[in-house]
């Protein structure tokens, strides 16, 4: 069996997520197919992500990509999860890990209707809802906002607060309408760094809508790309990332004739058939990733290149706040000044070269921010103490 080293492994993560300067990639959707998908819970994670490993990129260039030629699609998925796919890998989503978050979408959903006593058949309100959605956007193959949405339509006009934290409103519907492919969020009415966008028949954003995969078939798509991105993981962390079960983890890995290798620790990982060739580390390197990164993301496992730091820069949902990058491994996070100027918040002590080439990155961040600051939900403990 062939063992891969904690060293290899983050060598690999340098050279196919883009982040060292030997592996930057060309524009932005050819950086978000290398990474899989890129998390899009808060919209300006997808900017700075793609230019954190494309160089001379703008923001003009990722909204043409989101907005104009639509070869970058934003679809809820894996874990319940806002991501933004390349437009070829939404048929294996949508036949897998959207329909499993839907199913249980529509059940949350339909029991809540029902304990708020706003209708007896829970499942009967939610199709009459989706109904009336389609029928208004047949209108509007431009979209409307959900705004624009609740004010038309009284039926989906609620609040509902069942429990404590478990308020919901008309945005319940239209995520729902957004796993099943009906819809998807489409133009944004706001700017970059906040999502506003005109919910838009998919058909009409599209022009074409593919049939989804069947769900076997779809799962296996999404673990071939996860394990060319992040392999080697672990049964465990590809779980983690897919949001489904252990089996239907185990039976993609065999679709994909997924081979098994050692790891650092004793435990076994995955990768793909025409992945065990050795990989040659690159120069050392430095980068500078937004909250929610995917590759801070991409494993439940992620010791061989977080080490002790978690607990300083996860949130205790789970949620990375920013990182700082030296050689292969998280050495601090990074966060704005006033003025919007990146600053450095190291929790290690890193060489001169490393410290060189961190300052070189968050001048570069610097600069292209421009003086806007990005503001977050998901602040770590480690920005907290930054600022």
């Amino acid at each position: 069996m062939r063992h891969i080293a904690d060293t290899e492994r983050r060598s690999r993560l340098a050279l196919r997520h883009g982040v060292s300067p030997a592996s930057r990639l060309p524009d932005a959707e050819a950086a978000t197919r290398a990474m899989t998908v890129l998390h899009s819970t808060e919209p300006a994670t997808v900017y700075l992500s793609l230019h954190a490993r494309v160089d001379g990129l703008r923001v003009e260039d990722v909204d043409r990509a989101l907005y104009v030629d639509r070869t970058l699609v934003k679809q809820l998925a894996m874990r319940r999860t806002l991501f933004v796919l390349p437009r070829d890998l939404l048929p294996a989503a949508w036949g897998s890990a959207s329909a499993r978050v839907a199913a249980t979408e529509r059940k949350r959903v339909a029991k809540d209707i029902v304990l708020a006593g706003i209708h007896t058949d829970g499942d009967a309100w939610l199709d009459e809802a989706r109904a009336a959605v389609l029928r208004e956007l047949d209108g509007a193959p431009g979209g409307l906002t959900a705004l624009a949405l609740r004010e038309a339509i009284a039926h989906i006009d609620v609040k509902i607060d069942v429990t404590a934290g478990s308020v919901w409103s008309a945005g319940r519907v239209l995520t729902h309408l957004g796993l099943t492919a009906d819809v998807v969020r489409g133009d944004n009415t706001s700017h970059w760094r906040v999502s506003r966008p005109r919910w838009t028949r998919m058909a009409d954003w599209l022009g074409k809508v593919p049939a989804p995969l069947d769900e076997r078939s779809g799962y296996a798509e999404l673990v071939g790309r996860w394990l060319a991105t992040f392999g080697p993981g672990t049964v465990e962390d590809v779980q983690w990332w897919l949001g489904g079960t252990k089996g239907a983890v185990r039976a993609a890995l065999a679709d994909v004739e997924a081979v098994e290798v050692s790891l650092d620790g004793g435990s076994v990982g995955w990768v793909l058939p025409d992945d065990l060739e050795e990989v040659v580390a690159p120069e050392p390197w430095a980068a500078l990733l937004p909250v929610l990164d995917p590759t801070v993301m991409g494993w439940k496992s992620r010791g061989f290149y977080l080490g002790g730091h978690g607990p300083q820069l996860f949130d205790r949902n789970g949620n990375a706040g920013t990182t700082a990058w030296w050689d292969g491994r998280i050495v601090g996070c990074w966060v704005q000044d006033p003025d919007g100027v990146v600053v450095l918040g190291l929790l290690e002590p890193v060489p001169a070269e490393g410290r060189a080439l961190l300052e070189a990155e968050a001048a570069r961040l610097t600069e292209w921010l421009q003086g806007q600051r990005v503001s977050t939900v998901y602040p770590s403990p480690a920005m907290k103490e930054t600022r």
